[in-house]
């Protein structure tokens, strides 16, 4: 199994000099990229609690919002690929400002939708937009960070995902309730929360730098001490055979791997965009009221991403730590179907549900070391990602169309419940692990 070769620091900078170098790049550069993926989930999500005030001025069935959500999907993966080759021939520095500004001007537009197709319409342009997005941050770390830092600091920009929701989602209620120059607040929800993302891509022009070469902001010497390093990795790798993307797909583990994926993020993106529809009419509350505790899920997948990826590292185990978590968050799937609770009882069932399904993240992403070369391995995740993003449509989507024919979510619920059964037993078929391994972490 070849990995990547180790690169010695060059001479010229001893320990505690190459040290600051790493803290200041990190300082400087990770709770910039932080922000930015904290406003790219709030503008893809945001659908989830718009839909609240949808329903009632546009009279919008459940079907027609499983499918918006659903089909931002489509245009998102299908350019992940292209965006990324637009990245690495471009600047990083630039594309990820570009798409910012673009989804966020996208975002205020959705605001003014009046009927299905234009939602639709708004959607499907929103997920293209953002598709270069996730490509474009992966690539600008991997300019700044050394190889042995780099899944560190990707793991810190993944974090996000559950940040997003706690500060949104109570965001989100408050925003519903507000009717400011008699325009609706689900109105103003998409056009407070796209705002950000022009001002943040605006920002980023200017204070993003795209190569170590070009960092004013770093001491001559830790300037020189990076760009070495990364010379040399890059000089290294170059001697190591690279496997195209259909070569790696001839091993089984790969397509395990995607389909496990797969339906997990069917459970994960129906769940995102339907909890806060299913709290509303569960508990009679108030927008504000769904909107702040519709953050207890992602405050416990934040606990679970820390403490099941911590035990996941220090046991060095993958397999079963991403099976329990599927059948963890199925049972909390059976019980939420088949006993009859309060609003609190389903609460702290959802809450379960989210410590899972966000707690998998660096579980998963670990794998595809374990069975490929370091090589085969990049060359895989861009695949295993696009065919899970798949889920992102097919879930949101099923979702909807079940809950408009039964009138109940339970049959939406038993397809979540049944799609995490699958991921679990999918993912322990592969083989057991064989080497040491590096957490790498994917945003979803």
């Amino acid at each position: 199994m070849s990995t990547v070769p180790e690169v010695k620091h060059p001479t010229g900078m001893v320990g505690n000099s190459a040290e600051s170098a790493r803290k200041n790049i990190a300082r400087r550069l990770l709770p910039f990229v932080f922000v930015l993926y904290i406003a790219n989930y709030l503008d893809r999500a945001n659908l989830a609690y718009a839909a609240l005030g949808m329903t009632r001025t546009l009279g919008l069935s459940d079907k027609v919002f499983g499918t918006a959500a659903g089909i931002f999907f489509v245009s998102y993966v299908a350019l992940q690929i292209p965006g990324a080759l637009v990245v690495e021939r471009w600047s990083a520095r630039k594309l990820i400002a570009t798409t910012m500004i673009a989804w966020g001007c996208l975002t205020m537009l959705t605001a003014w939708v009046h009927n299905a197709a234009e939602l639709y319409a708004a959607r499907f342009l929103l997920g293209a937009a953002e598709s270069g997005f996730f490509p474009g941050v992966i690539v600008y770390l991997s300019h700044w960070f050394a190889y042995k830092d780099r899944a560190k600091a990707t793991a810190g920009f993944m974090v996000a995902i559950p940040v997003s929701f706690i500060i949104g989602s109570p965001l989100a209620g408050l925003l519903l309730g507000v009717h400011w120059f008699n325009v609706e607040g689900w109105r103003w929800l998409f056009i407070l929360e796209g705002l950000p993302a022009i001002i943040l891509g605006i920002l980023g022009l200017f204070y993003l730098t795209d190569r170590p070469a070009d960092a004013k902001w770093l001491p001559t010497a830790e300037r020189n001490w990076i760009t070495e390093v990364l010379g040399e990795e890059r000089r290294a790798k170059s001697e190591v055979h690279s496997y195209t993307i259909w070569q790696a797909l001839r091993h089984p583990p790969v397509v395990i791997l995607a389909g496990s994926l797969f339906f997990s993020y069917t459970a994960f993106y129906a769940f995102i965009f339907w909890f806060p529809t299913m709290l509303k009419r569960m508990s009679g509350m108030t927008d504000v009221n769904v909107g702040l505790l519709g953050a207890i899920p992602y405050i416990a997948g934040f606990i679970g991403m820390e403490v099941i990826g911590w035990s996941s590292d220090r046991m060095q185990e993958r397999r079963w730590h991403f099976a329990f978590t599927q059948f963890l968050a199925a049972a909390a799937l059976v019980l939420a179907v088949t006993l009859t609770q309060s609003v609190t009882t389903s609460i702290i069932l959802f809450a379960v549900f989210g410590f899972c399904i966000c707690g998998e993240m660096p579980c998963f992403w670990a794998l595809p070391g374990a069975f490929l070369s370091d090589s085969a391995a990049a060359a895989s995740i861009g695949f295993i990602n696009a065919v899970g993003s798949v889920g992102g449509f097919v879930g949101p989507y099923l979702m909807g169309y079940l809950n408009g024919r039964t009138g109940s979510f339970t049959a939406g619920l038993i397809y979540m419940l049944g799609s995490l059964v699958i991921a679990g037993s999918l993912i322990l078929s592969c083989p057991r692990e064989r080497t040491r391994l590096q957490l790498l972490p994917i945003a979803r």
